[in-house]
């Protein structure tokens, strides 16, 4: 399962501050704790900052590779920030995301196909937000045909069913893990990814919900998740998950997790 810390986004009021400030030394705390506890990638994400996007986007890159040695998730809705980022990037990033939108698509193309990286597909068209299981995976479907005709690996292909709010639509949580559970079936060797706290927006005990959420999820199939890897019962949560569904040989990792105390159950 594939981790990726989503606590550098400027949504946060203590990460855009930061930013704005440029404090290198706690944007880099941050990235060290997430990197600790467990992310495989650090998700970078400076959208909130609209004309200063790009500069600040950059400017996160540097900051947090020169803290660890981590690929990043380049997180973007804008395909000319995506393209500038990448340029500071070492080795190979994850953007953050393309879609069927016929000028994303057209704009980030060239991007991923420039250098090796994987990248986030997001199940949107032009018309709107997906509902139904059938209108992810028909999107999903497309992206992904779309890609590999493109010469895109599939293995690199991180196909995002968008998680909404089950508190707006209680049929939001079935819709993701069937799309989750038919992409993976239909594509041997494409990967899942979702923004997993998504799922309980507007609702109390929100960590109760995620952590089920990711379960039935990882059930489902999903490969990868946006989430927070400090969150020790979240973390108990994944580990146990993949434990359970015969993904830990000799449960070591879930062993070390606890051992370490990077898991916990209060």
């Amino acid at each position: 399962m594939i981790i990726v810390g989503e606590k550098i986004n400027t949504s946060r009021k203590s990460i855009a501050d930061a930013v704005k400030e440029r404090d290198a030394e706690f944007i880099g705390e941050v990235a060290q704790e997430q990197a600790e506890a467990g992310a495989h990638y650090i998700d970078v994400n400076a959208g909130t900052f609209l004309e200063q996007e790009i500069d600040s986007l950059c400017w996160l890159v540097e900051v947090v590779q020169n803290e660890v040695d981590l690929p990043l998730c380049l997180d973007s809705p804008n395909p000319k920030a995506l393209s500038e980022a990448i340029k500071h990037h070492k080795g190979e990033a994850m953007i953050n995301s393309i879609s069927l939108e016929k000028d994303r698509f057209q704009a980030l193309l060239p991007v991923i196909t420039g250098q090796p990286c994987c990248v986030v597909a997001l199940c949107m068209a032009e018309a709107s937000m997906p509902n139904t299981v059938e209108e992810r995976v028909q999107v999903g479907s497309n992206l992904i045909n779309k890609l590999t005709e493109q010469g895109f690996p599939l293995e690199k292909i991180y196909v995002d069913p968008l998680v909404q709010p089950i508190s707006v639509d209680t049929r939001m949580g079935a819709a993701v893990l069937g799309a989750i559970q038919s992409i993976m079936n239909d594509f041997p060797g494409v990967n899942t990814i979702c923004g997993l706290s998504n799922i309980s927006f507007g609702l109390p005990m929100r960590s109760l919900i995620n952590r089920n959420f990711l379960s039935l999820c990882m059930k489902a199939g999903l490969s990868a998740a946006i989430l927070d890897p400090t969150d020790k019962q979240l973390m108990a949560t994944l580990l146990s998950t993949d434990m359970l569904l015969g993904r830990d040989e000799y449960c070591e990792n879930f062993i070390e997790a606890y051992q370490s105390g990077r898991i916990s159950m209060l």
